[in-house]
């Protein structure tokens, strides 16, 4: 385990030192497959000529090589070049810290996520908390949720804290308990479950805002220290393709780490934060306006709020009971009024709304909300938006693009989720969950992402979920409800420019156009003519962003 941290470590340092090419006045690329989606269409072209920063000329045929045409002529070496990938969902300080903690995605079964964390604990040496992501008790041998005794019989006295793979959940042994203070008497909070033995005591598992209760008591990285979680990271997503990251719920110390990036020009690629409203001094940057700064690199123009939890650990809002547990609705985090006045207070700031909503209730609550507002503040130009939109009822899958209503999805959460699903929702309901294609029928505008570190941020693999339905195993044959799958051209343009104006940056980037950043990557296959089943195992060979060289394979 500690082998693959040091490994993602090291791989982040190789890139840190991947100078930035300073290029010539202008360049030509030539000899490359292009990709990009302008005005709603694909796009195939041989060459791109970029000046400085902007692309100046698509070349649809390769043009006849002369030394007028470019100070600088780069070959391209056939390979398939495609605009920078956004992710529109992303958690960049998780991610950074994931990097330097237990990674339990892969684990088997309780015992083996504690044989896990225990060599983890080993080799890294660390002396506090043992933190770690990534446990899911659905993929678990037993399927159900592990207990702090069962971390106990190895840290008797080291306080262990272990988040679920969806951030909705969290798993501590009694060492962490004890420093959070919490006894038998604790109360669930509002929002959230403390889970419960038959005699009342608490297991070790917190739901939803029951993980304030542990998390509160560990230390928060200070803002230099987040510095460097967040380059760390940055470079990371940087190499997998990513020009551009919407980075979803940063509290304001976080803001404050990435303004000292930018203004030092360390940032390697764009982020678009949005605020969160959980920071107790929230409001105070909202009072500050919309931020965009000189260096297109940092924008701060949306709100995150979070109407509920999520599937896996059954904390997303369900109208109707889970069909795998009978009486148990999910958990609203905000109760109704005070979400519709977050909302109301974000519109009025001159802020775009970006509201976490899975269940169908949760779901249900926010459009409400968004039609009403909207109306009352005028503010549907600001392209408000609906994060996840996992599962809606069949009525509501039609009011996101008659109000403007952008969906941000994600196409690794289908892939990921298919088998507890249907256990969950039942065979009515799940017909308008993961629902791309019917949302993009209604017009709906899809802005793609990972939701990262819950699923990896890798966009190629968003790009096979998005277009195959399937797993990395082509599980299952011929498709998940293959019916909702999304085109490639429709795949394409989620990761790209659709995800650009989920962020009000299509001006700017999302297609490779004249007068646009010149923000692009290689890549060693072309995914449009490859077997679906193949797109997943792309690498990046290059990622230019500003018409410089950030990363080289």
């Amino acid at each position: 385990m500690a082998t693959r941290i040091y490994q993602s470590l090291a791989a982040a340092a190789l890139l840190c030192s991947v100078p930035y090419h300073v290029l010539a006045e202008s360049s030509l690329l030539h000899n490359v497959k292009g990709y990009t989606v302008n005005q709603g269409k694909l796009v195939e072209f041989a060459a791109l000529k970029f000046e400085e920063d902007r692309v100046s000329q698509v070349f649809l045929q390769a043009p006849k090589l002369s030394s007028d045409i470019a100070d600088q002529i780069i070959d391209g070496k056939g390979k398939t070049l495609l605009p920078g990938l956004i992710d529109a969902h992303g958690h960049v300080l998780g991610y950074g810290q994931g990097l330097l903690r237990v990674d339990l995605r892969n684990s088997s079964s309780e015992a083996d996520a504690v044989a896990m964390v225990t060599q983890f604990a080993k080799e890294s040496g660390v002396e506090g908390w043992v933190l770690g992501r990534g446990w899911n008790q659905e993929v678990w041998s037993e399927r159900a949720f592990p207990s702090a005794k069962a971390l106990d019989a190895v840290f008797p006295d080291q306080a262990v804290y272990l988040t679920r793979v969806d951030g909705h959940a969290g798993w501590a042994n009694s060492k962490a308990m004890e420093l959070a203070g919490i006894t038998a008497n604790t109360q669930s909070p509002s929002g959230g479950e403390i889970i419960r033995d038959a005699e009342g005591n608490p297991t070790g598992v917190f739901v939803d805002n029951a993980m304030d209760l542990i998390t509160h008591a560990i230390a928060r990285p200070s803002v230099k220290e987040q510095q460097t979680l967040l380059l760390n990271a940055l470079n990371e997503l940087a190499s997998m393709g990513l020009t551009s990251v919407h980075d979803a719920g940063v509290s304001l110390d976080t803001i404050q780490a990435y303004k000292n990036l930018d203004v030092a020009g360390l940032l390697p690629i764009r982020v678009n934060v949005m605020v969160d409203v959980l920071d107790p001094e929230w409001l105070s940057q909202l009072e500050q306006g919309v931020y965009h700064s000189p260096s297109n690199k940092l924008s701060i123009n949306s709100v995150k709020i979070s109407a509920d939890g999520a599937l896996g650990s059954r904390g997303a809002a369900l109208i109707k009971a889970y069909s795998d547990r009978p009486g148990q609705f999910g958990l609203l985090l905000h109760e109704p009024k005070q979400l519709h006045q977050l909302i109301e207070t974000s519109m009025k700031a001159g802020y775009q709304v970006n509201t976490h909503a899975i269940g169908d209730k949760a779901n249900l609550l926010v459009l409400d909300d968004y039609i009403e507002l909207i109306k009352k503040t005028g503010t549907v130009d600001l392209r408000h938006r609906v994060e996840h939109a996992q599962i809606l009822q069949p009525q509501d899958l039609n009011r996101f693009a008659k109000n403007g209503i952008i969906a941000s999805m994600q196409a690794t959460h289908a892939t990921s989720d298919k088998n507890m699903a249907e256990d969950r929702l039942g065979s009515e309901r799940i017909k308008g969950a993961y629902a791309w294609k019917t949302l993009l029928s209604n017009g709906t505008i899809i802005a793609n992402g990972s939701d990262f570190p819950v699923e990896s941020p890798n966009p190629f693999y968003g790009l096979h979920a998005a277009i195959t339905r399937q797993d990395h195993d082509n599980q299952p044959k011929g498709g998940w409800y293959a019916n909702e799958a999304m085109d490639f051209t429709q795949a394409l343009k989620s990761f790209t420019y659709d995800a650009a104006y989920a962020g009000h940056q299509e001006k700017l980037i999302g297609s490779l156009e004249a007068g646009k950043k010149a923000d692009f990557i290689l890549i060693d296959r072309d995914i449009k003519q490859v077997d679906p089943s193949q797109i997943w195992q792309t690498q990046v060979k290059q990622v230019w962003v500003d018409g410089k060289l950030i990363y080289t394979k």
